[in-house]
This record gives structure tokens, C-alpha cells and sequence, in this order.
């Protein structure tokens, strides 16, 4: 009786433990919903459509922060070599020259206000919710999302796609995920992130991806917590320069043929004067008139009660210091695209107090870095972002003039001759400009 129960125990523990091999292995495939998880989320039961698996490959980088004049200014002997066989640029970020907004605004051709992300937080007052970026369900709700991101328009037009990190693509916005996708965390390196792409181009084709983002983080924190001018920066763009070089020489290594890389940045950064920083008007701290909400390069004002709005713009015109300038709706500069009749989803508020570089608000015993980045783009040439195109779809050896940064948009549609199904702010132009077809 005793061996019986014996061997039927370490028969129920062998049982077990299978399953429980198995549901770790499963867990390995589709990821966890923790924003520390490292694991890959994967839809598995997709593959590349007929026609897919004949178009070529886009590889869209961004290096967050990554200024302009970075790679000339400290020699990123890798991009400015690539840059040689391609296309080059200063990109216009969108306003305001902010992470989550142009992140975007580079995935759907719409500007901030038109998509919805006018901020890396913010407040929806139709939601009657905060939106955080650290904030992992937000991260996954696409309802704060506005617009069809490239990654959602293959996927809907047969054509697999993988994202190491993109701001909101672990969102289903736009209807679909990519097929491949990893929550954000930082415990990856560059390299690592490297190899993962380099997994993703190794797979059969038709579970191949035809269009990958890749997001690195590291200069845009060098240049935030040291300043764009500091040891820290310099290091940080070497780094993702080395970055970018692995790729395309263990891409080379792969014998794929037509893959494209574009490589970008959400906005530059600039050494902000933490010495004397423009105060807040106390006025906006009345609680019961005003909510006010400081990215220190933009100061947003929304007026309770509507009919104050005139009157309180008349007094925080005449009550400004020469450092900031004050704007109601409609004198906000066209050019922007920011202004509240721009504003699709009431997010933006009637009033913005616009400082005027290298000058930030600061709340009275609040700290901030010393490296900022927010301000226009058009009036603060630090803003301008960096723009690398290169690979058998584009002309070599060009550089152009700036453009903004809703036309990468309409340059990956015409590379993975996707259709595009709504109407964007990006136009054609830069396309036709260093396309070879």
C-alpha cells in the first residue's frame, strides 16, 4: 500500500511539474503585462500575406535626444559614415518638442495635438483621468492614442511588424499590435536590443517582420541629467553610434536583401538656466479657477470657468516678465499646430505661458535637470533633431533641408508600398525628395 501511494505521488509531481514547464513556456511566448517584464509579447498566430514577403525591410531607429549637430559635433564615426551612402537632415520636431508627443507624431504623420499625446502627462478631461508614461495601463489602453501607427497599418495590410520599446506599442491603437513587441524596461542593453532585432530577422519569412522600431534611450539621459555639452553625452552617443554600427553590420551578416534604416530622434536638448528660473504666477495657483500643469518648457492653463479666460489672459499678459511670452488659442503661431482649435481631444487647455530659452518655470522648492528640451524648434534651433536615412531605397550621398517630422510617416508607406488609410499631417514631399523611385 505504501510503494502504491508512493509511486502514485511521484507520478502526480512528475504530472505537475510538466504543467507547470509548460505554462512557464507559454508565459516565454506572450510576455507579462509588468512594466520591469523583459519578455517578448507575440501574436502567434499571424503570418506575412503573399505580397508581404516581396516588399523590403524598414529598420526605424530612434535615439531619444539625439540632437542634430550630435554626430558631427562628437564624431559618431558610424552615423556620419552611413550618412555618406544615404540621406541626412535637421528634423523638425513636432511641438511640443517633448518624448512621447514626437515619438508619436514619427508613428502616425499627426501632430501632437491632432493625435491626442500633447504631453508626457497630462490630464483628459473627458476621461476624467491622468495620462503618465510611467504608467503601465495607459501604456496598454490605445483609447489615449489617437491616429493609425505604421506598425497597425501593415499588420491590417498583411505585412508582420516587431518594436523593441516604441512609445505605444504595447497600445492597441489603431486596431492591431505588432506581432512582436517588448514592454519598456531598461534592463537591456544596446547590444542587447541589437540582438533581439537581429532574432527577429532571423526567422522564416513568413514570420519574418518587414518593419521593426527600435527605441534607445541613453543620450536623451545623458543630456538630461549632465547637460548636452558634458563627458556623459559624449559617451552616450558613442554608445548608440557603436549601437547602430552592430546592427547594420550583423544585418550585412544576415545576406537580406532591400533593408532600409532610418534613423531619427524625438527632439535635440539644451542647457537650461537653473540659476534664475522664471516663477510661477501665484494667481494660477487658485485652485478653484485653475488647473496649471508645467513641463517647465511649456506652462499649459486651463480656465475653469470659460467666460474668465479673456480677463485672465489680459492680466497674465500684463503681469509677465520679459523671459516668457502668453498666449490665448487663436495668437498661438499657426506653425505649431498647437493651438486649442487644433486640440481634437480638449487636452490642452485656453492658455499657454511659453518661456523663452535657455529659461524653464520652476515651483518654488522643486528642482529640474539641466538639460531640457520642449521649446520650438523654429525658434530654438537645440530642438532640431537628428534624421539618417540609408539603404537601397533611398538616394546616397544627399543632404537636404530641414522638414518636419510627420513625413517619415509617408517615407515607410512608400518603402513598404503600404497604404496609407487616413488622412495625416506628414506630406509626400520629403519622400519624393530622397526616394530613388
Amino acid at each position: 500500500m505504501y510503494l502504491f501511494l508512493k509511486a502514485n505521488f511521484v507520478f502526480i509531481l512528475i504530472i505537475m511539474k510538466k504543467f507547470l514547464f509548460s505554462f512557464l513556456l507559454i508565459l516565454s511566448f506572450i510576455g507579462g503585462f509588468s512594466q520591469t517584464d523583459t519578455a517578448q509579447v507575440v501574436s502567434l498566430n499571424r503570418k506575412n500575406s503573399v505580397e508581404a514577403l516581396t516588399q523590403p525591410y524598414v529598420i526605424l531607429i530612434s535615439s531619444d535626444g539625439f540632437r542634430y549637430d550630435y554626430a558631427e559635433k562628437y564624431k559618431a564615426d558610424h552615423l556620419l559614415k552611413l550618412a555618406k551612402t544615404g540621406v541626412s537632415a535637421a528634423m523638425l520636431p513636432s511641438f511640443p518638442s517633448i518624448t512621447f508627443p514626437n515619438h508619436w507624431s514619427l508613428i502616425t504623420g499627426l501632430y501632437p495635438a491632432h493625435h491626442g499625446l500633447i504631453d508626457n502627462f497630462f490630464y483628459d478631461y473627458q476621461k476624467k483621468e491622468f495620462y503618465k508614461m510611467s504608467s503601465k495601463e495607459n501604456a496598454e489602453d490605445g483609447s489615449w492614442y489617437g491616429g493609425t501607427p505604421l506598425w497597425s497599418l501593415a499588420e491590417k495590410q498583411g505585412m508582420l511588424s516587431a518594436s523593441m520599446m516604441w512609445v505605444g506599442s504595447a497600445s492597441d491603437a489603431g486596431g492591431a499590435r505588432p506581432t512582436y513587441y517588448y514592454h519598456y524596461h531598461e534592463k537591456f542593453s544596446p547590444i542587447e536590443k541589437v540582438d533581439k532585432v537581429i532574432d527577429w530577422l532571423k526567422l522564416p519569412a513568413d514570420r519574418r517582420p518587414h518593419f521593426i522600431t527600435l527605441y534607445f534611450p541613453e543620450v536623451d539621459g545623458a543630456g538630461h541629467h549632465f547637460g548636452p555639452d558634458s563627458k556623459e553625452a559624449v559617451n552616450a552617443v558613442h554608445l548608440t553610434d557603436s549601437a547602430v554600427g552592430t546592427l547594420v553590420e550583423k544585418v550585412n551578416q544576415l545576406g537580406l536583401k532591400n533593408v532600409n534604416f532610418i534613423f531619427v530622434a524625438d527632439h535635440g536638448m539644451i542647457k537650461v538656466d537653473l540659476e534664475k528660473p522664471i516663477a510661477i504666477p501665484e494667481i494660477l495657483f487658485d485652485k478653484s479657477r485653475f488647473d496649471f500643469y508645467n513641463a517647465n518648457t511649456l506652462l499649459r492653463v486651463v480656465v475653469k470657468n470659460p467666460a474668465e479666460v479673456n480677463a485672465v489672459y489680459r492680466e497674465l499678459k500684463k503681469s509677465k516678465t520679459a523671459d516668457y511670452d502668453v498666449f490665448l488659442d487663436k495668437k498661438f503661431p499657426k506653425k505649431l499646430n498647437f493651438s486649442p482649435k487644433d486640440d481634437r481631444y480638449n487636452r490642452i487647455g485656453q492658455i499657454l505661458l511659453v518661456p523663452k530659452a535657455p529659461k524653464v518655470f520652476l515651483e518654488k522648492g522643486k528642482k529640474t535637470s539641466l538639460g531640457k528640451h520642449g521649446y520650438s524648434p523654429y525658434e530654438v534651433p537645440e530642438m532640431k533633431a537628428a534624421f539618417i536615412a540609408f539603404g537601397p531605397a533611398f538616394k546616397q550621398n544627399r543632404k537636404i533641408a530641414e522638414f518636419q517630422n510627420v513625413n517619415i510617416y509617408p517615407i515607410v508607406t512608400d518603402i513598404l508600398n503600404l497604404k496609407i488609410t487616413e488622412p495625416i499631417d506628414g506630406t509626400q514631399k520629403t519622400a519624393k525628395e530622397i526616394l530613388k523611385k
